[in-house]
């Protein structure tokens, strides 16, 4: 129930990449026979990623994976004296890059959501100045799994003339992506969150778009970024495009859907004093990524929750895996308006796509107890509402 965290590689996969490691091992930039070879399986991926987005091939930019894409879309376009929109539920790839950049200064804007999550298209449009020249927004939150319009913003950034990014980490393989639709100059994803291999993944660059390279070295991927080519890896990320482009016209992130929602309505149902963090004000749900879903139980303290259900052999998330181990509670939930003590209180709980009905069962049996365990450790909790 950790999928936002990190996919295992589909088996599919795995048979792509195996030939690139022994039989097809060479350099994909030397000119020789068994070089293009292995360039060839590079530009096979290329074309399946480029398809995957509704790009051109060569607008393609492959790297070590989205923290790498983003850091390139910001550090690689933004100067002192720029001013930069992004928002406060952004990945702490953003955030964290966001903090460096006004350190040698960029001017930011941090746009706050809406307490269900969504960030307001109009919002950005009030934050732009003369000097704005980049916006970024994340596709899908990979907390609450709540799904930007990313279109309506994309038409404020062109009304202004100003370059969009959009990470869509969370959303690749979750919710159909069309560069085109959207109207971005970048767009990052990564194949460890799509069923493909860590450490690479992929930065659309649209053409005629200026940005600098953040590493310097040979001619790879046009000169955007240099260093030897991971054609495993690359490969590997090819045939999970191909996979997830298939998944999202098959139906099957319907069922996915419905799993999670009985997930929910499972726990809602079961446990007193707990809610959705992600719920419109007359309290239906927003849209979300199909497989994710984000619960506050009120009277838990959510690291010693994850640690009990960790021991019945249950994964989940109290919030990005990269701030594993923080003890502030998730920055996403508290510029929603959640205050602390419910943010402390909040699991994400993210299913693979190979999830069934009998893990559903599971976690209706296992959370439950667990959470009237924590409670009777806690007096003061009476059933509080959620």
């Amino acid at each position: 129930m950790d999928a936002n965290a990190t996919t295992p590689l589909l088996p599919d996969v795995l048979a792509a990449m195996q030939p690139y490691w022994i039989e097809h091992f060479a350099n994909a930039s030397s000119i020789h026979q068994p070089g293009q070879e292995a360039r060839r399986g590079v530009d096979h991926a290329r074309e399946q990623v480029a398809e995957f987005l509704g790009c051109r091939a060569a607008e393609v930019v492959f790297n070590s994976g989205g923290t790498e894409g983003d850091n390139t879309a910001l550090r690689g376009l933004l100067r002192a004296g720029d001013h930069f929109i992004t928002t406060a539920i952004e990945h702490s790839a953003i955030l964290t890059t966001t903090a460096h950049l006004e350190r040698v200064g960029v001017a930011v804007t941090r746009v706050a959501p809406l307490p269900d999550g969504r960030i307001d298209p109009e919002a950005i449009r009030s934050a732009l100045r003369p000097d704005t020249r980049l916006i970024s927004v994340m596709m899908a939150n990979n907390e609450t799994g709540v799904v930007q319009d990313v279109g309506a913003i994309g038409r404020v950034a062109s009304e202004a003339g100003v370059v969009l990014h959009i990470d869509a980490v969370q959303a690749a393989g979750k919710v159909p992506i069309r560069v085109e639709e959207i109207g971005c100059q970048l767009l990052s994803i990564s194949a460890h969150k799509m069923y493909g291999p860590k450490g690479v993944g992929a930065l659309f660059v649209r053409r005629g778009t200026q940005i600098e390279s953040l590493v310097l070295g040979g001619g790879h991927e046009r000169r955007r970024r240099a260093g030897t080519e991971n054609v495993p890896g690359i490969v590997g990320f090819g045939q999970a495009a191909e996979i997830a482009q298939k998944t999202l016209a098959d139906g099957a992130l319907d069922r996915l859907a419905a799993l999670r929602d009985r997930l929910e309505s499972g726990l809602l149902a079961r446990i007193p004093g707990c809610g959705v963090n992600g719920n419109d004000a007359n309290g239906g749900t927003v849209a979300r990524v199909a497989n994710t879903t984000n619960i506050r139980f009120d009277a838990v303290d959510s690291e010693a929750l994850v640690i009990a259900l960790d021991l019945k052999g249950l994964s989940v998330s109290g919030g990005s895996a990269c701030h594993s181990g923080a003890t502030e509670p998730s920055h996403v939930l508290l510029a929603m308006g959640v205050d602390k003590a419910r943010a402390r209180a909040s699991l994400r709980f993210s299913l693979l796509k190979t999830a069934t009905d009998d893990d559903v069962d599971t976690v209706l049996e296992i959370v439950p107890a667990a959470v009237e365990r924590l409670r009777a450790l806690t007096p003061a909790f009476a059933g509080a509402g959620a």
